[in-house]
């Protein structure tokens, strides 16, 4: 299905996170992200009710809600108090017989493990960058420099700084060390493609459609170590890396890299076997693309890379929510065409 036949009037239940533990600033932004979603839905015609998850008892947040009578639209990436618990959502949801949005548990699951998405992208002949996990006796095995070193399972940038990137052996050492003191796990070691960054959203099953390509544009750095997606250009507003990475949507791209970007994006999401939408992170290097990461819950909120390159293709903040209401809607008892 694309955008254009699609229903509005399917009653979604938003599910977002709120955790307790959070500042009180944070919350007010989670609250504020999840009112623009739920005003952008009901704006396309859908009765949306928000469900904010406060705790780790989510069967009970859910029981007022009878599974038949709604799509849940999962913008829950985890349970108060249980740290990597995104596909536990996702399989309590199944367990109650919710029809959600998004990828299965498997999936959710499995793209915390970075070893293990990059060894099935590569089984599928899907271009990813030279690397290997790696603990600081293995140091001198590594010869490609630049090189980039991550916690081999953590998400949205966490543990990524400049100083991730690194020139020589020494720098290795002292960085996968870091990974292992700080984050208690391997550290993955790959090269580091000083290019250009694109992030490619992706929507279907079956049929998948690309949305414009957003660039990630570090041309304000000249320090090859300042141009990365780092944590703080993430979620530190304040941040020299926030503030100067620029994104650019449509990328400036040819008609042929265009269509070579959105094959490996498209590549990749069938690999991992995302459904619904997902976001492929890619980089290029002499005119080939690498992918960095698979992203099978990507964030929905209004300033992400996501909506930006809905907008480019001439949807709103609303009809893209819709429209992924509409892809899980197809596996729904009721709501199915």
């Amino acid at each position: 299905m694309d955008h254009t036949h699609r229903r509005t009037d399917i009653p979604v239940l938003l599910l977002y996170n709120i955790d307790p533990g959070w500042k009180t600033d944070e919350q007010d932004i989670a609250l504020k992200a999840a009112e623009m979603l739920q005003d952008g839905l009901r704006r396309e015609g859908h009765p949306v009710v928000g469900v904010p998850v406060m705790d780790k008892d989510l069967a009970a947040i859910l029981a007022p809600y009878h599974p038949d009578e709604y799509v849940v639209l999962n913008w829950c990436e985890e349970l108060p108090g249980k740290p990597r618990s995104e596909g536990l959502v996702a399989e309590i949801l199944e367990e109650l017989n919710f029809v959600y949005t998004g990828s299965s548990p498997d999936v959710l699951g499995l793209c915390w493990d970075k070893v293990a998405v990059k060894k099935l992208l590569e089984c599928q002949g899907i271009n990813t960058p030279a690397g290997q996990v790696m603990d600081t006796a293995g140091i001198e095995t590594w010869t490609h420099f630049p090189a980039i070193v991550k916690p081999a399972r953590e998400h949205c940038s966490v543990g990524i700084t400049p100083d991730a990137v690194v020139m020589d052996h020494k720098e290795l050492e002292a960085r996968v060390a870091f990974v292992q003191g700080t984050f208690k796990q391997q550290a993955l070691v790959e090269a580091f493609i000083d290019g250009r960054e694109f992030h490619v959203s992706l929507l279907g099953n079956g049929k998948i459609h690309a949305l414009p390509a957003a660039e990630m544009d570090f041309s304000a750095f000249t320090n090859m170590k300042d141009r990365l997606c780092t944590f703080e250009s993430k979620f530190t507003p304040d941040s020299i890396s926030y503030q100067k990475i620029k994104t650019r949507v449509p990328a400036p791209l040819t008609q042929n890299q265009i269509s070579l970007l959105n094959q490996t994006a498209k590549d990749a999401y069938q690999a991992m076997e995302c459904r619904d939408y997902a976001r492929i992170d890619v980089r290029m290097d002499n005119g080939i693309f690498y992918v960095l990461d698979v992203n099978p819950n990507p964030d929905l909120s209004a300033d992400t890379s996501m909506v930006s390159s809905a907008e480019a293709a001439g949807l709103s903040y609303g009809t893209i929510a819709s429209w992924i209401v509409n892809l899980a809607a197809e596996r729904h008892p009721v709501f199915s065409p």
